[in-house]
């Protein structure tokens, strides 16, 4: 059994096999490891947020998901980037509003891994999707487009269909996507 300073020296080594293998082993040492995980997501060092970030995701206690949660607001794009990566298939009804503003973070990568998550959160994350389809925010609403089609949920089609009139054709590209795997695509015929 690893010990805990021993896994989180390799966590910072700066080695990114033995830090990827740390992350994976923090969980197996259980709530020992939480307090010193929390301490270091708060660091000045992008990194050291990085990969405290990387390895709460294996964490299924409640502090870790707000810690993971609150690193959607780090000043570093790839802590945010991770901190998206991780809410991906653990999205709570609390984390899909913080998720839904990051359709519109300047950097694209976060947007496009928070639409993501989003997608896997389902039903629950459609009012946020169709809140962004209203959005002045062209990413955001281009996000919540391409996550809705996604979804292959009926639930989706009216806000669907409303994106077809959006003033930018990559939002209507994904409507029209999200439609047509929901077998509400246009059907093309000649009259006569």
């Amino acid at each position: 059994m690893a010990d805990l300073p021993g896994t989180i020296a390799e966590l910072l080594s700066g080695d990114e096999r033995l830090a990827e293998a740390a992350a994976a082993c923090l969980p197996s040492l259980g709530t020992e490891a939480l307090p010193r995980l929390l301490e270091l997501v708060t660091s000045r060092e992008p990194d050291v947020r990085w990969w405290a970030t990387r390895a709460l995701a294996g964490f299924s206690h409640a502090a870790a998901a707000q810690a993971i949660l609150a690193r959607l607001d780090d000043p570093e794009a790839s802590v945010r980037q991770c901190a998206a990566v991780a809410l991906r298939g653990r999205t709570s009804a609390e984390s899909l509003p913080a998720l839904a503003k990051a359709l519109d973070d300047q950097d694209a990568l976060v947007a496009r891994l928070a639409a993501d998550a989003l997608a896997s959160a389902g039903a629950a994350a459609i009012p946020h999707l169709e809140a962004a389809l209203q959005s002045s925010a062209r990413r955001a609403r281009l996000e919540a487009a391409r996550a809705l089609s996604s979804l292959h949920d009926p639930r989706a089609i009216p806000a669907l269909y409303a994106a077809l009139n959006d003033p930018s054709a990559i939002v209507q590209h994904w409507a029209e996507q999200g439609l047509e795997a929901l077998g509400q695509g246009m059907v093309y015929f000649s009259p006569g």
